[in-house]
């Protein structure tokens, strides 16, 4: 199973760089079954403010509802236990807030790997980074 970080969505939804089309082969894929996938409640927040900010509020709402019906993907919700554990990994490895919620999500459900652009994520030792 595979986590996804945010820059997944917003690059799919903003086609930002060359990483726009990876991000969507990535995205079809699990819609079509072919990869199981999770991501944060958070996705949500961080993709509808990205999106906003560069096309408006329309767009925005668009991504967020199709972020929310994206078929074959489980959005967890951030707990108190998984911000613990986002804490102590601000502390391990000095991750930003957002990104500790990330990999601490990914940990906590056992996901193989979290996909994402991020070079942040590679000093997780408890988690492996796929590239996009």
């Amino acid at each position: 199973m595979l986590y996804l970080d945010t820059n997944i969505f917003i690059y799919a939804t903003l086609n930002t760089e060359d990483y726009g089309d990876k991000a969507e082969s990535l995205l079809q894929k699990i819609t079509r079954g072919e990869e199981q996938a999770i991501t944060s409640v958070l996705t949500f927040d961080e993709t509808f403010w990205a999106v906003k900010r560069d096309r408006g509020i329309e767009k925005a709402i668009e991504a967020a509802q199709a972020l929310l019906n994206f078929p074959n993907l489980e959005l967890v919700p951030a707990t108190r236990e998984i911000a613990s554990s986002a804490l102590q990994l601000i502390k391990e490895y000095g991750l930003r807030p957002r990104d500790a919620m990330h990999a601490a999500t990914a940990i906590a459900e056992k996901a193989d790997c979290i996909v994402s652009t991020d070079a942040d994520f590679d000093v997780v030792k408890e988690l492996k980074r796929r590239p996009l």
